[in-house]
């Protein structure tokens, strides 16, 4: 059965059914039909965490002042312009709401039908809510968070009963420059205002707003790039310049990257990078001079932390004794760290490509991928097999559950590591 369709013609009808498949699958029972993969995952995610589904639970609100810091800190605020003009005449005419909530699910802006608004006010749906999906169960600004992708959560596909009579779609905003998740666009309103077609909306206002990031990004580098061409100019050896997130504006003698690993609070200094060794950092304005120099740092111990103990949010840290960086990991790269993990002596790119797609084939797409690291992990990763680098430590942060390892992965190796026999899981530190 479409609900989606089904919705669009007779919502209470959906909302009937949807309650029925809520309250059998809920209670272990064969439900009517089955829930929509997305949300019977997230209903697995609230089970195993301990949200009541009966209950709504809701915790305090961030106060006016917190709000408007983080309002101020936060990147969203360059593209409200593009995301307003996008959803906000239709919303309001279609009794919707425009939600915005930054990473960590709290609601940052609400705009939209004044109607609609005090509906969300006894939802608790106000400026400094906290949405993220483990508190307040399946919904259009938590979930999406979750897996990273748009999602529409409609009448009783909310875990929690007193939201089933709202309708949520919800599309993740990510930061260009990092890949990080920085925010939740949603559109919201009354079950009987769903509309199959609101997902797409949703989704491509979100990609124009990070269309919009990225234009501000190229345009910040090409300011970085006009101050560092006399700088450049004045040195000789290996040199370039990148802007607080390690992205390239200009380079000298050495072939151009667009992008290096920086640690996470960088000062000036000789300190040591993955991608280019020992490295004489200065500031600049909006960003540093890195000057590679030829002597490795002989106290470079090395520790990499893979973490994965979060659903959706998988991240890298490098800790060496000149120290660390992090970096948030696409799923595919989530994926293909874990697996050399699992394979500590190497493994090859037809081995990845079978553990990936079942297809030992498929070199050319794992090679691709394994490269892309490569620019940022530089000789901590090494190949012919692929593998970490023999003195490194490296610790893997798994899930508490092991159903919620690579929650989004198809990988069949994944899979199997997912189910396997606890006494027949790898040990990992």
């Amino acid at each position: 059965m479409n609900v989606a369709r089904l919705a669009a013609v007779d919502a209470a009808q959906a909302a009937r059914v949807l309650s029925k498949v809520r309250e059998a699958t809920l209670a272990g029972q064969r439900a009517p039909i089955e829930p929509r993969p997305v949300i019977e995952q997230s209903w697995g995610r609230m089970l195993r965490s301990g949200v009541d589904p009966d209950h709504d639970f809701r915790s305090g609100l961030l106060s006016c002042d917190e709000v408007r810091r983080r309002r101020e800190e936060s990147p969203l605020r360059h593209v409200l312009p593009v995301l307003r003009e996008g959803l906000l005449s239709v919303a309001d005419v279609a009794q919707h709401i425009m939600v915005v909530a930054d990473a960590e699910g709290r609601v940052l802006w609400r705009e939209g039908s004044r109607p609609v608004l005090r509906k969300a006010d006894g939802l608790g749906f106000q400026l400094g809510a906290d949405w993220r999906e483990d508190v307040v169960g399946t919904n259009g600004v938590g979930t999406p968070a979750v897996v990273r992708r748009p999602v529409q959560v409609f009448a009783g596909e909310h875990f929690v009963r007193s939201q089933t009579s709202w309708t949520c779609t919800g599309a993740p905003i990510t930061d260009p420059r990092d890949g990080k998740l920085i925010g939740v666009v949603d559109v919201s309103g009354p079950l009987e205002t769903m509309h199959p077609a609101t997902l797409a909306w949703v989704d491509s206002v979100a990609k124009l707003a990070e269309a919009r990031l990225r234009e501000l990004h190229l345009a910040s580098l090409e300011r970085l790039r006009a101050v560092a061409a006399p700088v450049l100019a004045r040195l000789g050896g290996r040199a370039l310049v990148v802007d607080r997130n390690g992205w390239v504006a200009a380079v000298s003698g050495m072939p151009y990257v667009r992008r290096v690993g920086l640690p996470k609070s960088l000062s000036p200094g000789r300190r040591w990078l993955p991608s280019l060794g020992t490295c004489a950092v200065e500031p600049l304005a909006g960003g540093w001079l890195l000057r590679a120099e030829d002597e490795p740092l002989a106290t470079a111990a090395t520790r990499i932390v893979l973490d994965l103990a979060r659903p959706g949010r998988c991240a890298l840290t490098v800790e060496t004794s000149a120290g660390s960086w992090s970096r948030e990991l696409s799923p595919r790269h989530a994926e293909l760290l874990f697996l050399l993990t699992e394979h500590p002596s190497g493994r090859g790119a037809a081995g990845l490509a079978e553990d990936l797609f079942d297809d030992p084939s498929r070199t050319v797409t794992v090679r691709a991928e394994m490269s892309r690291i490569r620019r940022y992990l530089g000789e901590l990763l090494q190949h012919r097999p692929y593998r970490f680098r023999e003195d490194a430590e490296v610790e893997v942060l798994l899930p508490d559950d092991p159903r919620d390892l690579l929650s989004r992965s198809t990988a069949p190796a994944v899979a199997r590591r997912r189910t396997a026999p606890e006494g027949d899981r790898p040990p990992h530190p």
